[in-house]
């Protein structure tokens, strides 16, 4: 094979892997080498299916010996295979960069030989750019979990950002689809990024010319809809690895079925919605103050596919509203529908001077339509419906019923 043959095949590979934004990151320029990373992201491009992928987005090799039912390049696919070599993704990453078709590089593989044998050649590829040819540019590594805590202590050292995956919600998931994984050895792994990071932001606190490590942070991804699985086990997970390992980012990827596909895996693809609907309640965790077990409840344990999550919280907290605007705390504001994390702090800066209106709303770009049954201004009060027992049926009064004598009651 060539390399634009290697290329088509291992890009094409790589487009189940989600996790790889770039934000966070800023490398200068040294005038040594070439390239630089501004911390605004990578060069991205759109998949036929619609995602938005960084553009060099690669897989060292779709070879593996694990036999992850749900993955396409688990040992047992029937598919085409190849391999770069790390010196081959080196040129291909220079090349792309000097023709300014990329700003970084997103490097995955499947796992040959062992653990510490492929991360050893994800880490060869960013060391050499780094090390040997002064790139300044952005590197996210996949830190293969079960490597030895050397390799991704250097891992770290070259690039901005390390992910390791979780795969899927639960260890009961993991044993159903992916009997070779383990949830303890994924998140050791984490856990040794994070404690690896924590302990070179202190050094670099003390001292602003100590190394980086992983300045970007570290991301997980988990697959969706391959199990039964529900939203609010999926959250409960996402809350355990926000809080617990420090997480920038977690990457939900709805399950899509291909051909030949296991007779354990859906026939259907999942809804993008209810991926779209996860994110959305990801966000509210962990900017709005939402907590997973808000968002989802033990009788109704999916998250609704017809209306964003902050809206179903509303509508079954009656109690909570209406907030006014003028008066109300942060996190009162926040949990309003319709109003974002960027306007609440527009409106507690414009409120010091004075009183809101709903125009000066619909100037922040509100959705008007949607705060007005939930937010007091100086010109609105939303109207209050009386509170009905639908269950009990609505009946007329007598006029001259007999009154009590003792109690005035009917």
């Amino acid at each position: 094979m060539n390399i634009q043959q290697k290329l088509e095949i291992l890009a094409d590979a790589a487009k189940y892997d989600a996790s790889c934004a770039s934000s966070g990151a800023k490398r200068s320029g040294n005038g040594q080498g070439v390239g630089h990373s501004d911390g605004m992201g990578i060069c991205h491009s759109y998949t036929p299916d619609g995602r938005c992928v960084s553009l060099l987005k690669i897989l060292l090799t779709n070879f593996c010996t694990y036999d992850c039912v749900f993955c396409v390049n688990r040992i047992s696919s029937d598919i085409r295979r190849a391999r770069f070599t790390p010196d081959e993704v080196v040129q291909l990453t220079l090349d792309f960069y000097k023709r300014n078709y990329i700003e970084g590089l997103f490097l995955s593989s499947g796992i040959i030989q062992s653990p510490d044998y492929t991360m050893e050649q994800l880490l060869h590829v960013a060391k050499t750019l780094r090390t040997e040819h002064h790139f300044g540019g952005y590197i996210h590594l996949k830190a293969i979990p079960g490597a030895s805590e050397r390799l991704i202590e250097q891992a770290g050292l070259y690039a901005d950002r390390l992910s390791a995956n979780i795969e899927l919600p639960t260890q009961q998931d993991l044993v159903q689809l992916a009997p070779e994984k383990k949830t303890t050895i994924i998140e050791a792994t984490m856990n040794n990024i994070a404690l690896r990071k924590d302990e070179a932001d202190e050094d670099r606190r003390k001292l602003p010319s100590a190394p980086k490590f992983a300045a970007a942070g570290q991301s997980t991804q988990m697959v969706v809809g391959a199990t039964p699985t529900t939203d609010r086990e999926i959250l409960k997970t996402a809350t355990h690895l926000y809080s617990q390992y420090k997480l920038r980012r977690i990457y939900y990827t709805g399950f899509s079925p291909y051909p030949a596909a296991d007779a354990r895996l859906p026939l259907k693809p999942a809804p993008l919605i209810r991926e779209h609907r996860l994110y959305q309640s990801d966000w509210l965790m962990r900017f709005y103050g939402f907590t997973a077990a808000e968002l989802t409840t033990e009788e109704d344990p999916s998250l609704s596919l017809t209306e964003d999550p902050k809206t179903t919280w509303a509508k079954s907290h009656p109690e909570f509203f209406p907030v006014d605007v003028n008066a109300a705390p942060r996190e009162s504001l926040l949990r309003v529908p319709g109003i974002g994390y960027r306007n609440v702090e527009r409106i507690l800066s414009i409120r010091k001077y004075h009183r809101l209106l709903i125009d000066d709303l619909k100037k922040l770009h509100v959705r008007v339509k949607n705060v007005l049954p939930y937010l007091i201004t100086v010109d609105h009060i939303p109207h209050q419906q009386p509170a009905t027992n639908l269950a009990q049926p609505i009946t007329q009064l007598d006029l001259f019923a007999p009154l009590s004598a003792l109690s005035g009651s009917l």
